[in-house]
């Protein structure tokens, strides 16, 4: 992978990413560990996978943290930062990466607990770790940032809508975050190629990746879109605190 911020540009800095053992939050994680930030992953059930990712951003001379939490237990949320509080004192970075629904055996309200409820719990119960001069991100897709005015495939429009209900009550808290000096940024990206949803929809609705990816021109894969994610935790935010991440034309 390239390395999208500059070295030593995050030196001193604490980031927590959700959902961070696999994927776009691993990625993520190793982007600002080459940066110099000290990282904790969290995952919910890949504890292997979180302790090999720790073990390589080490590697870089950062610390890093590896907690298991699940995001839609209060309690175990709660645990997760008072391990941070006391081993590294406090937050710079929070990103909100963390998401799901389309997985089989849950109830039906989970995407909505996990996609809006949970992200708020998480956000507000960073609080008192974020200092003035913190940022938090928050990831989305395009098709539920848009999903108000641009239908998406029938078998993600719950998750789409959960998304969407998610970020509607981020940006509500927008003004208590503002006046704490903590700045936030909603990242938006198309459908992702090699991630879980991106399998889930392809099992669900064989060729619909590739349908998106023709209608697109390109689909960005997990590293790139890290690379965005990673570059959103230092970049000027944008007036609309949203960062758009490649083709818009099918949305807007």
């Amino acid at each position: 992978m390239s390395q999208p911020l500059a070295p030593g540009s995050l030196a001193g800095k604490r980031a927590l990413v959700t959902g961070s053992s696999r994927g776009i939050g691993a990625d993520t994680v190793r982007y600002l560990a080459e940066a110099g930030a000290d990282v904790v992953i969290n995952f919910r059930n890949k504890a292997p996978r979180a302790e090999k990712l720790a073990a390589q951003v080490r590697e870089l001379g950062v610390r890093a943290l590896v907690i298991g939490a699940d995001l839609t237990d209060a309690d175990s949320v709660g645990t997760m930062y008072a391990e941070i509080e006391r081993e590294f004192g406090g937050l710079d970075i929070l990103v909100l990466n963390a998401s799901g629904g389309m997985e089989s055996g849950m109830g039906e309200d989970y995407a909505l607990l996990l996609n809006r409820d949970a992200q708020v719990g998480a956000l507000q119960r960073a609080l008192p770790l974020l200092d003035a001069g913190s940022r938090v991100v928050f990831v989305t897709s395009h098709q539920a940032h848009f999903i108000r005015t641009t239908p998406t495939m029938a078998e993600y429009e719950p998750v789409a809508l959960s998304k969407r209900a998610g970020e509607d009550a981020l940006r509500e808290l927008i003004p208590d975050l503002t006046d704490r000096g903590i700045e936030f940024v909603v990242v938006s990206g198309d459908m992702i190629e090699g991630t879980i949803t991106a399998t889930l929809l392809e099992r669900a609705n064989p060729g619909a990746i590739a349908s998106r990816r023709e209608s697109a021109g390109k689909l960005y894969n997990v590293g790139e879109f890290a690379a965005e994610i990673a570059r959103a935790t230092i970049d000027p935010i944008p007036a609309d605190n949203t960062r758009l991440v490649g083709d818009t034309s099918d949305f807007i």
